[in-house]
């Protein structure tokens, strides 16, 4: 982590600095930027944002506009507001530039788009402009690779409650914690039919959810745990390649998986990547699957390539500070060995509970108040497996769950560990530890405690650029 802040201060002009920060707090709030440009790209087409943030790469202005046209209007984010003593009942926000007349998709926020009570946002850049913490993690085989993938994703949502960092978007303060929601409504290009508006004519399916999300399938593996019923989801898959997949001997869980991927179009191609040999380049696959953005991924290993299978996990909000990020980092990766370690551990719990998990991991201060549906370690004869416990019951243990850091730390008694690492290793799992029991807040939380207690703060959930700055 250190390294990493050493190269880019090593780019960096004398009077710049990097911060590591889930939502930057005045993105797309007046004259945010230095020096200041106006928002009125052809790009985003974005009431606040200026197209000078996109990255110049030419496929970035390209998602950004694609997105737009596919769906057939600007993306429409709407995160709650955080209600303050002084905050306007209904808040209808003051900033919206309603009566703008530049692009078509401009009436939008007036005919609807912008809801009462929260903060409104109309571009890719305010998900794409979020910053989280994704770790990569190699898996021996295939096998290995599909119960990492299980397995993690049902840890997702506690996760990134422990590591929440974003309660600020666009000059306002929010009355959630974390930015996954942001950046699902960002990438949401489903045109009217996929999104039930209309009656399908055009397209091929309804789609329930952005391609941004939690998976809406299980893989499955050699370790025997799963069941059918974990995959409580009405799956929408492309049934022909489902059945090109499994006429070639491709398992039915996983063939279900990639069709699944493949109900979605490509958002960026460049022409001269359109014809491939897919049997020595994976760009085609890789279209699609790195547009298909969910709280893990499975990774297939390019053709002719030493790199083996892989799972990303991709919930963590990235943290302030470099012993902050190496200890969820650390914490993540010793948790994943462990689950390969100990194959009898089941984590599996309904699709569909991990849906609601995750919508409760946004709540302000979740990690303190909300509880998570979560799998029961020996449920007693005729006792429902699924239990609701807290993020601390999940993370430490309790009379329900064995919890994350004994299974860590089980795993680790069961290796060679020099006493050095060890230690080291033991202070980043107090800290994971102290995360969930409370002892030490959130990064969320402490934004929002800086915020409300600066002299400058009016108690009207708007976060000003005095505020920014000092918070900075």
């Amino acid at each position: 982590m250190k390294r990493r802040r050493e190269i880019v201060a090593g780019l960096m002009k004398d009077d710049e600095m990097i911060l590591s920060i889930g939502s930057y707090p005045q993105l797309g709030s007046g004259d945010f930027l230095e020096p200041p440009h106006k928002a009125n790209g052809r790009f985003s087409r974005s009431l606040f944002l200026p197209d000078e943030v996109i990255n110049p790469h030419p496929r970035f202005r390209t998602l950004a506009s694609n997105i737009r046209e596919r769906r057939e209007s600007k993306v429409q984010i709407n995160m709650p507001v955080f209600h303050d003593l002084n905050t306007p009942q209904p808040f209808i926000d003051p900033s919206i530039p309603y009566n703008r007349n530049l692009f078509p998709g401009d009436k939008e926020a007036k005919e609807g788009a912008a809801l009462p009570d929260h903060i409104y946002m109309d571009a890719m850049g305010f998900g794409m402009g979020c910053c989280c913490l994704q770790i990569t993690l190699q898996a021996p085989n295939v096998d290995q690779a599909r119960r990492l993938y299980d397995q993690l994703a049902t840890v997702g949502a506690v996760m990134m409650s422990l590591s929440a960092s974003s309660p600020i978007f666009r000059g306002y303060l929010a009355d959630v914690d974390c930015r996954w929601n942001v950046i699902a409504a960002a990438v949401d290009d489903r045109t009217p039919e996929e999104r039930g508006e209309r009656p399908l004519a055009k397209d091929r399916f309804v789609i329930p959810k952005s391609r941004y999300g939690t998976i809406d399938t299980f893989l499955g593996s050699d370790d025997g745990l799963f069941k059918p019923e974990y995959n409580d989801l009405d799956l929408v898959y492309d049934r022909d390649i489902y059945r090109h997949l499994v006429s070639n001997d491709i398992d039915e869980l996983l063939a279900k998986h990639i069709a699944h991927l493949f109900i979605r179009d490509p958002l960026v191609i460049f022409e001269e990547l359109l014809d491939q040999d897919d049997a020595v380049s994976a760009d085609h696959f890789e279209n699609i699957q790195s547009t298909n953005w969910q709280n893990v991924r499975f990774k297939p290993p390019p053709p002719n390539s030493p790199i083996g299978w892989r799972v990303e996990f991709r919930p963590l909000e990235v943290q302030l500070t470099d012993f902050e990020n190496a200890a969820f980092s650390v914490f993540t990766v010793l948790l994943a060995r462990a689950l390969l370690a100990f194959p009898d551990i089941n984590l599996y719990i309904p699709v569909t509970k991990m849906d609601i998990n995750m919508e409760r991991a946004h709540s302000r201060d979740a990690v303190l108040h909300e509880r998570f549906f979560f799998r029961r370690s020996c449920p007693a004869e005729n006792e429902d497996y699924l239990a609701e416990l807290s993020a601390n019951e999940i993370i430490s243990g309790s009379a329900e769950f064995i919890g994350l850091v004994p299974i860590v730390q089980m795993y680790l008694d069961s290796i060679s560990v020099a006493d050095v690492v060890r230690r080291r290793i033991e202070k980043y799992i107090l800290f994971v530890r102290g995360r969930a029991n409370g002892s030490i807040m959130t990064a969320a939380a402490w934004i929002r405690s800086f915020v409300q207690s600066h002299p400058a703060y009016k108690f009207d959930s708007t976060v000003s650029s005095e505020i920014n700055y000092d918070l900075a």
